[in-house]
């Protein structure tokens, strides 16, 4: 049977966590949940512990601060694959990630090395977001695909399901960015590796229970590195179109050189 592994990262998500929890080992009873709490001050982590304790299912990492995203999800990450999952996926504890598109997601991978659940392919859809958000999002989407070639209508989606396997290829350690700019990075090192990534329609739905961690400094960061890694994408392009013309040229002039010998 596969093994399946969810990861919430959690930051001040007391009132929500429970009935997120609740819902995905009520809706996929088969998966494991591992919840990488940061030190939430609100009592989280106390919340996380009560549902491991009466649920052998339900795993919890305390970590000594608030760290990042982008390193609970590695952490995560390096749980799972040392204990063997076969599929790790990401999920947000806030309920935005509905329980009942994970089945998609995770059918999805017989034909696929990970999933994305998108809001912006058809059938995808987001609920009570503010039009700022959805604007946002759709733009820098957008500029992801133009800046890096990545063919994705949502890379910055955090509701995605990886086989293992794909993970254990991957230099995780390297990987330093957060928030957006995480979920995108993870994308391109998936799709850069010659991995197959698809997209299934999720529903998003805007929290209604704590506030969102977004920020301008996040927004900023996932414009930078995506910036950043067009530009080594165009260079990299460039530096391949010279080597290509090169060996055209140097072959065309190692054919002629027999030739010329003769009349000598």
């Amino acid at each position: 049977m596969t093994r399946t592994l969810v990861v919430m990262p959690t930051y001040e998500e007391r009132e929500a966590l429970p009935g997120t929890v609740g819902g995905l080992r009520a809706t996929v009873p088969g998966a494991d949940v591992l919840v990488v709490d940061d030190a939430s001050p609100d009592g989280t982590g106390q919340v996380a512990d009560d549902l491991a304790e009466h649920d052998p299912a339900v795993s919890v990492l305390h970590r000594s601060g608030k760290l990042g995203l982008g390193t609970a999800y590695v952490t995560g990450f390096r749980w799972a694959l040392e204990r063997g999952y076969d599929v790790v996926v990401e999920m947000d504890a806030d309920g935005s990630h509905r329980a009942a598109d994970l089945p998609a997601l995770l059918a999805a991978l017989d034909d696929a090395d990970l999933v994305l659940g998108s809001r912006w392919v058809p059938g995808g859809r987001v609920v009570n977001w503010p039009r700022h958000r959805e604007w946002l999002s759709r733009v820098g989407n957008l500029y992801t695909r133009l800046a890096i070639g990545l063919p994705l209508r949502d890379s910055t989606g955090g509701f995605r399901a990886y086989r293992a396997a794909v993970l254990h290829g991957l230099r995780l350690e390297e990987v330093a960015s957060q928030g957006y700019c995480f979920q995108v990075d993870m994308a391109r090192r998936v799709h850069e590796a010659g991995h197959r990534v698809v997209e299934v329609p999720i529903t998003f739905v805007e929290r209604v229970q704590g506030r969102s961690k977004m920020s301008r400094v996040i927004v900023a960061e996932a414009l930078v590195r995506v910036t950043q890694w067009g530009v080594e994408r165009r260079i990299r392009r460039g530096a391949g179109a010279m080597h290509r013309l090169l060996v055209v040229v140097l072959g065309r002039q190692g054919r002629r050189r027999p030739g010329l010998g003769g009349q000598g």
